[in-house]
C-alpha cells in the first residue's frame, strides 16, 4: 500500500542519507555489507537454495569475500569489474525489454543463478564503498547515486500511474510502462543538471553528466527487471517482507545493485567531482 511505501521511506530516507554522510568509509561499508547480506539470503531462498546450512554457508561467503576485497580496495582494481558489470547490464536490460514470452515457474535449486547474483550483490557493494572512499566528494557523489534511484523510482510510479499506456515489459514485469521510464529520465537529468550547477561535488561536465545518469537510470530498470524475472520464475511476490510495502530487501536494491557498478564506472571516466 501507498501509505506503508511512505512510512517506511520516511523512516529509512533519513537514516540511509545521515549514513552516508556521516559514518566513515569503513562503517558505511559495514552497514551496505549488512543490506547485501540480506539480499544474499534473499537471493538464496529465491533460486530455492536448500534452507539448511547451505544459505547461511552462502551468506558467509559472501561476507568473505566483503573481508578480503576490502583489504584490496582500489579504483584499478574495481574498474575491470564495473566494466563487465555495465556491459552485463546494458545487455540484460535490453534482453528483459524485448521478451516477448511468459516466464514458466522453475522448480529446484538454480546454482549458475545464484553465482551470477553473487558477483551482482558484491559488485555493487564494491562500487559504493570505493565511491565512498574516494576524496573529499564520494560520500556526496554516494549519497547522489541514492538519490538519482530514488528520483528515477519515483518518476517512474507517478508518471506511469498518470499517463502509462504501453507496457514497457509485460511479461517480466507488467506494472512497468514506458511512460514510466520516460519519467525517471525526466526527473533524473533535471537532478543532474541542479547538481552540475550547485558546484556540490565541483565541476562535473554537464553533458557527460547528465547522459550518464540516464544511462544509470536505464540500467536500473533493469536491475529491477531482473529481480522481477527471478520472483516470477520462483512464483513469489517479493522477495521478503522485512519493509513494509516494499517487500524484501532485494525489492528495495534491486536498481541499485545495477545503477552502483555503472555510476562508479561513469564518475572515474567523465571526473565527476574533480
Amino acid at each position: 500500500m501507498l501509505w506503508q511505501r511512505l512510512l517506511t521511506a520516511m523512516v529509512l530516507v533519513p537514516l540511509v542519507v545521515a549514513g552516508i554522510l556521516l559514518l566513515d568509509t569503513r562503517s558505511l561499508a559495514i552497514a551496505v555489507g549488512a543490506m547485501i547480506l540480506v539480499g544474499a539470503w534473499e537471493l538464496a531462498r529465491l533460486v530455492d537454495l536448500p534452507a539448511g546450512p547451505a544459505r547461511p554457508v552462502f551468506v558467509g561467503g559472501i561476507a568473505a569475500v566483503m573481508v578480503l576485497a576490502w583489504q584490496l580496495r582500489q579504483p584499478s582494481l574495481i574498474e575491470p569489474l564495473q566494466w563487465l558489470m555495465t556491459a552485463w547490464w546494458i545487455g540484460t536490460t535490453l534482453l528483459l525489454l524485448s521478451r516477448r514470452s511468459e516466464l514458466a515457474r522453475v522448480e529446484g535449486p538454480r546454482i549458475a543463478v545464484l553465482m551470477l547474483g553473487s558477483v551482482v550483490l558484491l559488485s555493487a557493494w564494491m562500487s559504493i564503498v570505493v565511491l565512498h572512499g574516494t576524496g573529499s566528494h564520494g560520500p556526496r557523489l554516494v549519497l547522489f547515486l541514492f538519490v538519482l534511484v530514488w528520483v528515477a523510482d519515483s518518476g517512474a510510479y507517478f508518471a506511469g500511474r498518470a499517463f502509462g499506456r504501453r507496457k514497457l515489459s509485460p511479461f517480466v514485469s507488467p506494472g512497468k510502462t514506458w511512460a514510466g521510464a520516460v519519467g525517471a529520465a525526466v526527473g533524473v537529468a533535471l537532478s543532474a543538471a541542479a547538481l552540475a550547477f550547485s558546484g556540490w561535488v565541483g565541476s562535473p561536465p554537464m553533458l557527460p553528466l547528465v547522459l550518464l545518469c540516464v544511462l544509470v537510470t536505464a540500467v536500473s530498470i533493469g536491475g529491477d527487471l531482473w529481480e522481477s524475472r527471478l520472483k516470477r520464475e520462483a512464483g513469489v511476490k517479493d522477495s521478503g517482507n522485512l519493509l513494509p510495502g516494499h517487500g524484501g530487501m532485494l525489492d528495495r536494491i534491486d536498481s541499485l545493485l545495477a545503477a552502483a557498478p555503472v555510476f562508479g564506472l561513469g564518475v572515474g571516466l567523465i571526473g565527476f567531482g574533480a
